[in-house]
């Protein structure tokens, strides 16, 4: 019955270390097997999507070996297997960067049907556009998306929508193709940037990562390295919205600061100070809590996977405030959660409308999804009395040591597994 209880009222303060990013590393995971030699990867968050994506692949014959916790040296030299449909790799959604990489090197590869969370319809027709503008067969049977191409050649390739997952995979699928590959109305997200580096450091060719035009010249064979993941933007971002969400004063520290951009922008407008450093960032919120308005964007926008988050500070401002989610159709599935609290939140269609209302209480609330699992947690730190919250997997996927983390920062929170877990931290907490 794993799950968070947690007493609200007391301000974050102190420091808060943030670990590399998920959404980098697995693409980063998934093109160590376009090598035959040994990959050192450093930087590794110790999270649930990471360990179910090492475990398929070791499954298929990858050597996969965890020198500590935050590095992991990985070999493809004896991939057995080109058919991945491990049980668990169906619940992440990363599962699908395989695709790419083994069709890349091996010129076929069937992967299961990718999963994740549930926030809405996440199609993969652009990835089969890029795969079969390379020259691959591309079908889907019995559960399986199924890849086959004799040659790849190098092509021009326009995305019809900004997809970060299918960026990747095209980007992987092109690096060993014959010829040049030019995709237009790429996404620019840290972490397409972070594996066209990952990729490059093992002798690709890719130039425009991070820019809306990449270009990748084919190469014949790709070699072994070191690397390490970049800092995760959205557990950086997490922590900054906790220090709003609780009155607090939180330095994020490991952190890469252009990548917060627009979370610091809107923390700004809400009243918060934020204070800038080479690697950490500070937010302060000793003031009330002004409303604005966001929208989600792709990179450099305000990230979709931050819209919980801010929502969550936003139900506590002052005045009216209206989030519009433009990626995904179905992420406000939370704010029933947030009602529970005593949030005022009225949704309409792809719209939040929210008025501020003085306080949360406490309350028994459940996960949907990972971030929203993450800004629930939130909202109960600053709530009064106690709340737990439940199917806290979610949470697991993407965040390290998350209750541990807020431990560290003063926060009341206990993961229990019992009724009597329960009672013991409600008695000695009072």
């Amino acid at each position: 019955m794993e799950q968070y209880a947690i007493k609200g009222g007391n301000p974050l303060v102190g420091e808060v270390e943030i670990g590399g990013a998920k959404n980098a590393a697995l693409p980063i995971l998934a093109a160590s097997v376009m090598t035959d030699e040994t990959v050192y990867i450093e930087n590794m968050p110790d999270v649930r999507d990471t360990n179910v994506l090492l475990s398929a692949m070791e499954n298929i014959g990858v050597i996969v070996k965890r020198t500590d916790r935050h590095k992991v040296t990985l070999n493809a030299s004896n991939i057995s297997e080109l058919v991945v449909e491990d049980e668990n790799i169906k619940k992440i959604r990363a599962s699908y960067y395989l695709i790419g990489a083994l069709l890349g090197k091996y010129k076929h590869a069937e992967v299961a049907l990718p999963g994740g969370c549930d926030i809405g319809c996440r199609a993969i027709d652009q990835h089969i556009k890029g795969f079969r503008a390379l020259g691959a067969d591309v079908k889907i049977e019995h559960g399986l998306i199924k890849t086959q191409a004799e040659h790849l050649r190098g092509s021009h390739i326009y995305m019809d929508v900004v997809s970060v997952g299918a960026t990747i995979n095209i980007m992987m699928a092109a690096v060993m193709a014959e010829g040049t590959t030019i995709i237009e109305n790429s996404a620019k997200e840290p972490h397409v940037v972070d594996l066209a580096n990952f990729l490059n450091s093992m002798g690709a060719n890719i130039k425009g990562a991070g820019t809306d035009v990449i270009r990748i010249k084919g190469v014949s064979h790709l070699h072994g390295t070191e690397y390490a993941v970049i800092p995760d933007q959205i557990e950086a971002g997490t922590f900054m919205f906790a220090a709003a969400v609780t009155k607090g004063d939180v330095t994020v520290k490991n952190v890469i600061p252009k990548h917060l951009e627009s979370i610091t922008a809107k923390l700004l407008e809400i009243g918060c100070e934020v204070e800038e450093a080479d690697d950490c960032v500070r937010v302060v919120a000793s003031k009330p809590l002004q409303h604005t308005q966001v929208k989600t964007l792709p990179y450099p926008g305000f990230p979709t996977d931050m819209q919980p988050q801010i929502t969550v500070a936003l139900g506590l401002s002052k005045g009216t405030s209206i989030v519009t989610e433009s990626i995904f159709e179905n992420r406000f599935k939370y704010v029933d959660e947030l009602t529970r609290m005593g949030a005022s939140i009225k949704v309409e269609g792809n719209t939040a409308i929210i008025d501020g209302v003085s306080r949360y209480t406490g309350a028994n609330i459940s996960a949907p999804d990972l971030r929203a699992g993450a800004a629930l947690v939130l909202a109960a730190m600053s709530a009064e009395g106690f709340s737990t919250v439940d199917d806290i997997r979610y949470i697991e996927r993407g965040y390290e040591d998350f209750h541990l983390k807020l431990q560290g920062l003063g926060a009341q929170i206990e993961l229990v597994e019992t009724e009597r877990d329960l009672q013991k931290f409600k008695l000695k907490i009072g």
